[in-house]
């Protein structure tokens, strides 16, 4: 059967024209060679004969640093590397080419290059599907997305190569800002306490944030998510368990918050948001709407998604947005197991998701925050503080986690006790792993109608 795809060109180029100025450019401008090694590759040339003498051009200037007509010609037919070397060589330095064309020729082919990659994923995508190689529909939408992904990422060649003096100048940079108080290593949240704690979310790390039902896992989360939106970084929310809107007006309360008269009074209060504001309130409220408008946050409300679904969806929007800071999903036990997993244990459907969360942190280069319910051990206990053995699951989480911290607030479980235990709007996060950092804990403060965590050093009274 002949389809439209397979008719397509591997070759996106239609001669080789681009090819054999570049070679030109380097035989004849030998010192034009170090812009190749950093910016070309053999790979780059679609033209067999193209390649290999590209490969051997490349070959004598690491081994003897210094190119000419006569040592390629030499190389080449000593090595038996082309049948007839003189032809192939002459047709390159006919034409008269400048050094000056090199780097818009580069250009070119690493264009070319890229289009021929994506050709070759819409190829593989088809005879992946023609020849029935996977099982189900999400399979095939999982390995599509891969390759398209892999075929669209920009290549890092042309990154220069790092002196020791500058990479520790800004080690120290970073050392001296630490004791400071000041930029972290990762992506801050914009809480002091755990921003010194963590040194800043790390890219490609999976995040378990975990606690029992009401514990303000979801807020604390959105609070980060919000936090990093305002220096515009770009997050995106999975929220399997609320709707949009829901989400939406969450955001709007905490930042509610920070409105207040001269005497310290909220000027709109959350109940007062949920019925009906005054044309003063409604005011305000539309400077926090205007205010959040700007923010650079997605969010995905679908119910029901598997973690080929998530990483599909992550993937379009990474290639979308490169520059993608965080992403959160609320929650883990909310995931839906793909078909193929379903008659296993839960125990091993719940690694396998968290694994398959943790490979698209890395693929995607940003921390994900994966939200996860404890399960009700926690409750038969008199301290109440949860422990690694209090995740669902636990094995297989903490095994692929590269953080884990749970949220615990005393006043929750003794609201009494609170005032006398000084624990009253307390929130501890507790980091109970770090595989890049110190276990600990750091205290904020939960303000429940407001839906808002702030740090306890620097609370809004």
């Amino acid at each position: 059967m002949t389809t439209a795809a397979s008719k397509l060109p591997v070759e996106v180029s239609q001669d080789s024209e681009i090819e054999q100025r570049i070679l030109g450019i380097l035989i004849k401008h030998p010192h034009k060679m170090d812009t190749a090694l950093d910016k070309l590759r053999d790979y780059h040339f679609s033209n067999p004969t193209h390649r290999t003498i590209f490969k051997a051009l490349l070959d004598l200037y690491t081994k003897q640093g210094r190119v000419s007509f006569v040592r390629l010609y030499e190389k080449i037919r000593r090595e038996k590397l082309l049948a007839d070397p003189e032809t192939a060589l002459v047709a390159l330095t006919e034409s008269v080419v400048t050094g000056r064309e090199l780097e818009p020729c580069i250009e070119i082919l690493r264009e070319d290059y890229a289009k021929r990659k994506i050709l070759q994923a819409t190829e593989e995508i088809e005879r992946m599907i023609l020849n029935e190689e996977e099982e189900t529909p999400e399979k095939y939408q999982a390995r599509a997305q891969e390759l398209i992904f892999a075929a669209t990422q920009t290549e890092n060649s042309e990154e220069e190569p790092k002196e020791l003096l500058d990479v520790l100048s800004r080690c120290y940079t970073n050392l001296v800002e630490r004791k400071e108080g000041k930029v972290p290593y990762g992506l801050s949240v914009r809480f002091p306490s755990i921003d010194m704690l963590t040194t800043g979310f790390k890219k490609k790390d999976l995040i378990i944030l975990a606690g029992r039902p009401s514990m303000g896992k979801t807020s604390l989360a959105l609070n980060f998510a919000l936090n990093v939106a305002k220096r515009h970084i770009p997050v995106l929310i999975f929220s399997l368990e609320m709707d949009d809107e829901q989400i939406g007006d969450r955001l709007v309360l905490s930042e509610l918050f920070h409105y207040r008269d001269k005497d310290g009074n909220f000027l709109v209060s959350s109940s007062q948001y949920a019925t009906k504001l005054t044309d003063e309130q409604l005011e305000v409220t539309q400077k926090v709407y205007s205010e959040l408008f700007e923010l650079p946050i997605q969010i995905v409300d679908q119910r029901g998604l598997t973690s080929l679904d998530i990483r599909a969806k992550a993937r379009k929007v990474k290639a979308a947005c490169p520059n993608l800071g965080l992403v959160v999903i609320d929650y883990l036990q909310l995931i839906r197991p793909a078909e193929e997993n379903k008659n296993k244990s839960w125990a091993l459907q719940v690694g396998d998701i968290v694994r398959e969360l943790r490979d698209l942190a890395g693929e995607i280069d940003v921390p994900i925050i994966l939200l996860s319910q404890l399960n009700r051990g926690v409750e038969s206990r008199e301290n109440k503080r949860p422990m690694m053995s209090d995740l669902r699951d636990s094995g297989n989480i903490e095994e692929f986690a590269d953080v884990v911290m749970f949220v615990y607030r005393d006043d929750y479980y003794y609201p009494e006790q609170a005032e006398e235990r000084g624990t009253k709007g307390k929130a501890e996060v507790i980091f109970a792993k770090q595989r890049k950092g110190a276990t600990g804990t750091a205290v904020l403060r939960f303000i429940p109608e407001f839906t808002l965590f702030v740090d306890e050093s620097d609370r809004e009274e």
